[in-house]
């Protein structure tokens, strides 16, 4: 179980580092003026969001092989961890973040983008926000 949990978290991180950095590239692409640099941060996104698909998809798989572990060894762990129920809410708010993450790439790689670089850093905070509130509940645990 240990070993489920340990790469869970490493791809925690990477996927974090993708959810942070892409829409920091979108402010850089919004207030880029020449077209070879749009054309170069459009590259970065495609290939940063490729990253960010796969550390999501193993944050996931490892976050479920890690719970049916704790549902197989702990009668009744489900129902008695109300924080988890949070957590995992939470988590489906991440992967609805990744997908609008998709959208904007595929904005920006039309060049279809509407949004300013001040509403981009305002939703870059999003995943911070998150992040806190989901490591405060497997940590603390607090009901």
């Amino acid at each position: 179980m240990l070993w489920l949990k340990a790469f869970h978290v490493v791809f925690v991180v990477t996927w974090f580092a993708g959810l942070f950095y892409l829409p920091r590239l979108f402010v850089y692409h919004v207030e880029a003026v020449e077209p070879p640099v749009r054309e170069r941060l459009k590259v970065m996104e495609r290939r940063l969001l490729a990253i960010t698909h796969i550390g999501g998809a193993l944050t996931v798989l490892f976050g479920l092989a890690t719970l049916a572990w704790w549902l197989q060894h702990v009668p009744g762990y489900f129902a008695a961890s109300h924080w988890l129920h949070v957590k995992l809410l939470l988590v489906l708010g991440l992967i609805g973040y990744h997908a609008w993450l998709v959208r904007l790439v595929r904005a920006f790689a039309r060049d279809a983008c509407t949004w300013s670089s001040r509403r981009l850093r305002v939703f870059n905070e999003v995943p911070a926000l998150l992040l806190i509130a989901i490591v405060v509940l497997a940590v603390v645990k607090p009901f």
